[in-house]
């Protein structure tokens, strides 16, 4: 149990440095490709301005941006049925690409970590009138082949694509998971359990189609601070419990609201396609339910036996103090970055 203790622990150091992250993973920039007939448009959205003159380093330059649209277009290329497509001159970091006709096929590659680092990594969603798919293209995962022309292409490639868009999303969401942990750390009946999942999982269904159909657009720096504050307080409960002013579902419900919001900030940066933009939300949020099950599943076994031996009580006590330092840490952090 000892050693279980200090694995548990060591994880969660890690998840303090990887919080950078944050919801997209390793991504340094998210895509939006949409395919008009014989026009292919890709804009790109960079999560991390890159310096062009130190690859791999950041910086807060907009003038970066005139030089990474000429490397878009000489690093990004598009062939349609094994003909080039011809790219026109960027404009804000948004690159036309025009094919001699409508393709069937289309090959994208991008070769931009060449240019910018091994570390480039874009996760994209490419549109186009049968349907949709997500993508990524990595320094070890250049090129994409889509097949546009299949009668059957259109709904499983959109399915499969946004459900594995929000499994990617909640497994990669490091502070999400640590809010679900904080939840069942103290454990309880699994009728207790199962209310606080169902709580959480209503309340950030909710918001996460509301932002996503942009009827609700809270600021994304406040959205990130409560998150952390979320966090922070969910411990605060398990260390001193008899300062709790509500049900534990409750406040999953509530917090689950702003989670919410934090879940719908991929979707915001690539956005969904009009031509089916109800069945991608619903396809994003099951792959987040699924990501989330999955982490529950795991973590409820474990609990369960934490709760028949003696060390219960010094294992939850110990994580809950980590996760509340964790919590309060990113608040600071978040709150300070909303005012640079």
């Amino acid at each position: 149990m000892r050693t279980a203790l200090r694995l548990l622990c060591a994880g969660l150091c890690l998840i303090t440095s990887a919080s950078a992250l944050g919801h997209a993973g390793d991504a340094t920039g998210f895509a939006s490709i949409a395919v008009d007939g014989s026009k292919i448009s890709y804009r790109l959205t960079p999560t991390t301005p890159t310096s062009l003159t130190n690859p791999g380093t950041s910086t807060t330059a907009s003038n970066d941006d005139i030089a990474l649209g000429e490397l878009m277009r000489k690093h990004l290329s598009v062939k349609a049925d094994g003909a080039n497509c011809t790219s026109s001159t960027p404009q804000a970091l948004q690159l036309d690409f025009n094919c001699p006709a409508t393709a069937g096929e289309l090959i994208i590659r991008d070769d931009l970590p060449d240019a910018l680092g091994e570390k480039h990594h874009v996760v994209a969603v490419l549109t186009w009138p049968g349907g949709s798919r997500s993508l990524n293209f990595s320094n070890a995962e250049r090129e994409a082949r889509i097949n546009l022309s299949g009668s059957d292409s259109a709904k499983p490639q959109h399915a499969g694509g946004f459900f594995l868009l929000g499994i990617e999303h909640i497994v990669t969401g490091y502070d999400h998971l640590l809010f679900l942990l904080a939840l069942v750390l103290c454990g309880g009946s699994l009728l207790s359990l199962l209310k606080i999942i169902t709580a959480f999982t209503i309340a950030h269904s909710l918001t996460l189609g509301a932002a996503a159909l942009s009827w609700v657009t809270p600021p994304s720096a406040l959205v990130e601070a409560v998150i952390a504050l979320s966090i922070a307080y969910v411990a605060f409960e398990n260390l001193f419990p008899r300062y709790a002013i509500s049900r534990r579902w409750t406040v999953s419900f509530l917090f689950g609201l702003v989670h919410g919001f934090g879940f719908s900030s991929v979707l915001a940066e690539i956005g969904l396609p009009r031509d089916s933009l109800l069945w991608s939300l619903l396809n994003f949020n099951l792959g987040v339910e699924a990501g989330q099950l999955a982490a529950i599943l795991i973590a409820v076994p474990l609990l369960i036996y934490l709760r028949k031996t003696t060390w219960e009580p010094i294992v939850v006590r110990r994580l809950s103090q980590l996760v509340l330092i964790i919590g309060v840490v990113l608040f600071a952090e978040r709150i300070a970055g909303a005012w640079v």
